[in-house]
């Protein structure tokens, strides 16, 4: 008796704390777009005005919504208040893309909610291998036959004002083609044997191809890391991870010698200040604007991020620790890690092998971009022209977080109906 009380004395305890935490995160979303009110207040219009509160209102019933209807909602908050920094910086350096982010998220949420609950209606998911796979070469020969060329890489698509990245919506069923694969593994192996194990892998390095002809460099290391760290974790033999790293050594220095865009971006890495008016001016802005901003930075509307070219996209992370210091910079990382960390930990807990494998590689997913922009846009990595998830300017990137979140609250939802029902 005295045990069974004490466990749920601790039980409650824990749900106290998570309710706490829960609060938090939600008031911080709100805090820091009303700081950005506050702070543009003498440039801020009664439109603003209206679209700040719409953006408050929407973060607050979509959090209690997907409370109650999801159970947990930690995964939310977690993108609401990354969300909100980053409108904040972006609508602050220019308003009208700050409206169509405003438009991008609520787009992105309807698909949230349409994309979980068709998850909910039909249970096929795992036995589709060959749809994703036809999807993602869709995707790719469309990109290819009617995209434009922005930066050295052919992965925009232009229908009128409208821009759409492809790339971006290529991670969706990639993930889910890796994670029908795995799921499918032993039925693989038992039907054709060795070439069984390699399907995945044929599969990834024929993306991997189309991302060389598309010169679309970012989106392929992703995508290869994803199919990297899948095969280090539910493959039972390693010499196939082993080879794939020294290929991708391989196609690594093979892109390096033959795109000059990828030349360029390395030697701008090596030194920035060799040319810093020329090609290394965003990298050397970049780093200013981050060794200027302090601890608690120079306030939003008080900084001169508008000197970053792309300020409000590649570089936002730069902008907002120019203008919000290094300790949001730093919040901003602890995010993304909890983040991570909560996706990683719902494929671990996970029983249903598709669901695990689907939840494990969105969230590598989502932890290798947000390295490869932090690492860009602080010198540490070349640049790869990938967006930083859910804070960047840009519809595609936001409408595709949003799905691939949708997916790993469901595996979630998965992975708390097993718990109920085995209590």
């Amino acid at each position: 008796m005295i045990r069974k009380s004490y466990v749920k004395k601790i039980d409650n305890k824990r749900v106290r704390h998570l309710r706490i935490a829960k609060f938090m995160l939600l008031l911080f979303s709100i805090l820091s777009i009303s700081l950005s009110l506050i702070y543009n207040v003498s440039n801020v219009s009664s439109n603003d005005v209206k679209t700040y509160f719409l953006l408050i209102v929407t973060i607050t019933l979509t959090t209690i919504l997907t409370e109650k209807l999801m159970k947990d909602n930690i995964l939310f908050l977690i993108i609401n208040m990354l969300f909100s920094i980053g409108v904040s910086i972006v609508y602050r350096l220019d308003p009208s893309v700050g409206k169509k982010q405003l438009i991008f998220y609520l787009v992105g949420i309807v698909l949230f909610f349409i994309t979980y609950f068709i998850l909910y209606r039909f249970n096929v998911w795992d036995k589709l291998i060959i749809f994703y796979f036809a999807i993602t070469i869709l995707l790719f020969v469309f990109t290819l036959i009617f995209g434009t060329w922005v930066g050295g890489a052919k992965n925009w698509i232009m229908i009128g004002p409208i821009s759409i990245q492809p790339s971006e919506f290529i991670k969706i069923p990639f993930v889910f083609f890796i994670a029908s694969f795995y799921s499918n593994y032993d039925k693989f192996v038992e039907k054709y044997k060795i070439l069984g194990r390699l399907i995945m892998t044929i599969g990834v390095y024929i993306f991997i191809g189309f991302f060389f002809l598309q010169r679309e460099l970012g989106t392929a290391i992703i995508c290869f890391g994803v199919m990297i760290f899948a095969q280090f974790t539910f493959e039972k033999d390693y010499k196939l991870i082993i080879v794939n790293v020294i290929l991708m050594i391989l196609g690594l220095i093979f892109a390096y010698k033959v795109m000059s865009h990828v030349q360029v971006r390395f030697n701008i890495w090596k030194n920035p200040f060799d040319d810093p008016k020329g090609g290394g001016y965003q990298i050397v802005q970049s780093l200013i604007a981050i060794s200027s901003a302090g601890l608690f930075g120079k306030g939003i509307g008080l900084g001169d991020p508008d000197f970053i070219p792309v300020a409000d996209s590649d570089f936002i992370f730069s902008s907002v620790i120019e203008e919000m210091g290094i300790f949001t910079g730093i919040a901003i990382m602890l995010l993304f890690l909890l983040l991570i960390y909560k996706g990683l930990q719902i494929g671990y807990k996970q029983k249903n092998t598709f669901y695990s494998v689907l939840a494990f590689s969105i969230s590598v997913m989502f932890g290798i971009q947000s390295l490869l922009i932090l690492g860009g846009v602080t010198n540490i990595t070349p640049l790869t022209g990938v967006t930083l998830p859910f804070l960047s300017a840009g519809g595609s990137s936001m409408i595709s977080g949003f799905i691939l979140l949708a997916c790993l609250q469901f595996a979630n939802r998965k992975e708390v109906e097993f718990e109920k029902r085995n209590k």
